[in-house]
């Protein structure tokens, strides 16, 4: 047992009332589950076999998609779990890091957007430099940098969970851990685990949302200053990508945000919904948005099953 806490196990929740329905909710779940899996690790194989793909903005683009994986991978076991065997039951230890794993790599998926839209605006406004600014080992830097500020902003607000004692419940609220369920539960003074995500949010997704914000503003203005209107309708098809992921995860982290802050009239079906597609519609969109509006995609696919079907 961990120091000052009352037992060693945390209970996961479903869809209360509905417990007799699981097993037929886990099937949309499970083909949820297993097209994220296919079609973001289609796009990783695409993007490592495929030299036509060997450029800044599809390096960024695997990183987001090994993300998702990792979001995926993280939730997916308990989420099954509990939907599939009625095993409701996590140990402590388990339950914090998987939310660990949760808030780092939300954080991480974060900054690898914020590093897309930096990708196309030194590709747009800076298009004779892009090559020497955006170098191999600028990105790789620029990953490890996302990486770093993802996984060391959250240990302050996980360490301490681990020494809070938990003596009146051990029920969470959904089926995989959050922080912010988890300290619900505690009794203890919580005061820094309540005010550090505060200032953690602001400081990440506002800013890194206010900075992609800002430099499609400068993207836009160098476009429309293009004479040329195809050259304007070539550069803006380069970044609808990446605009509609960032939409597709900002609004849902927004929406999930605020129903956790203000909507405590909400019926909680409400916040397990909001939470289950925080948490699986931007993977799931990612690679389907890409291998839609991005034609070297859709033609590295072709390639890579017409390869494989004459292989075989």
């Amino acid at each position: 047992m961990w120091p000052n806490s009352s037992f060693n196990s945390f209970l996961l929740t479903g869809f209360p009332g509905l417990e007799a329905a699981h097993h037929w909710i886990s099937f949309p779940f499970f083909f949820v589950y297993i097209s994220i899996l296919i079609d973001n690790g289609i796009l990783l194989l695409l993007i490592k076999e495929d030299h036509n793909l060997h450029e800044p903005m599809y390096y960024f683009l695997a990183m987001l998609a090994a993300t998702d994986l990792g979001l995926t991978l993280t939730t997916m076991p308990t989420v099954l779990g509990v939907l599939c065997l009625d095993h409701r039951k996590i140990a402590d230890s388990a339950c914090f890091s998987q939310a660990y794993f949760i808030h780092s790599l939300s954080s991480v998926e974060s900054g690898v957007l914020l590093a897309m839209a930096y990708d196309r605006f030194i590709a747009i406004c800076s298009p004779l430099r892009y090559t020497s600014i955006l170098t191999n080992t600028r990105v790789v830097k620029i990953g490890l940098g996302v990486l770093m500020r993802g996984f060391v902003s959250i240990i302050p607000p996980i360490m301490p969970l681990y020494f809070f004692p938990y003596c009146h419940s051990h029920v969470l609220s959904h089926a995989f851990c959050l922080h912010q369920d988890v300290i619900k539960l505690a009794s203890a003074d919580t005061t820094f685990n309540r005010l550090y995500p505060i200032v953690l949010v602001a400081l990440i997704f506002v800013l890194d949302s206010l900075i992609i914000l800002i430099s499609y503003v400068l993207i836009l203005k160098s476009v429309l200053s293009t004479a040329f209107r195809e050259e304007r309708a070539k550069a803006l098809n380069t970044c609808v990508s990446h605009i509609c992921c960032v939409l597709v995860f900002y609004v849902t982290v927004i929406g999930l945000s605020m129903i956790h802050r203000f909507g405590k009239q909400v019926p909680h079906i409400v916040h397990l919904i909001m939470s289950y597609v925080c948490f699986l519609f931007p993977p799931l969109m990612n690679p389907l948005i890409y291998s839609v509006k991005t034609k070297q995609i859709q033609n590295g696919i072709l390639h890579l099953f017409t390869t494989h079907r004459v292989g075989i």
